[in-house]
């Protein structure tokens, strides 16, 4: 089943037309499923990135070092982690070598809630399942050759 039939669309103006709306309709695609695997443990996308960051990062850090690390560049992270401290899965505090900044940590629920949804990965990792890792790793060449511009 390609692109044509799920749109209902038979024609495309060329290959390069097709390709960028199949990348949207594929986005939207991806992007529904994924919000179905979160709204099971009522968090965003964009919170669930934080949570990791935090937790890979090991130690607290600012909201400028979470940023830098995010998926989604033009999310307002400040917005963010306020709303992740208000279901107690992070904490703020004042930063250890300048007062004036405030360092973000990931709490133990926060944690527990992550080895939650590590557990159920593959629920993720299925949305690709039809995808051999050869084509997984020509698909990532792809992408990051378009996002290139080379």
């Amino acid at each position: 089943m390609g692109i044509e039939n799920d749109i209902n669309q038979s024609k495309f103006r060329n290959d390069y037309q097709k390709a960028m709306i199949n990348m949207i309709y594929t986005y939207n695609w991806m992007n529904e499923r994924m919000k179905n695997f979160f709204d099971k443990e009522d968090i965003t996308p964009q919170q669930f990135n934080i949570l990791r960051i935090l937790r890979g990062a090991g130690k607290p850090i600012s909201t400028l070092q979470i940023r830098q690390s995010m998926l989604d560049k033009m999310s307002d992270t400040s917005r963010i982690v306020d709303r992740l401290i208000i279901k107690d899965l992070v904490k703020k505090n004042t930063c250890d070598s300048d007062k004036r900044l405030v360092d973000v940590s990931i709490t133990g629920k926060g944690r527990k809630l992550l080895e939650k949804m590590d557990k159920s990965e593959s629920e993720m990792e299925a949305i690709l399942g039809n995808l051999s890792e050869a084509d997984a790793k020509a698909l990532n060449k792809l992408l990051d050759k378009i996002r290139t511009n080379k």
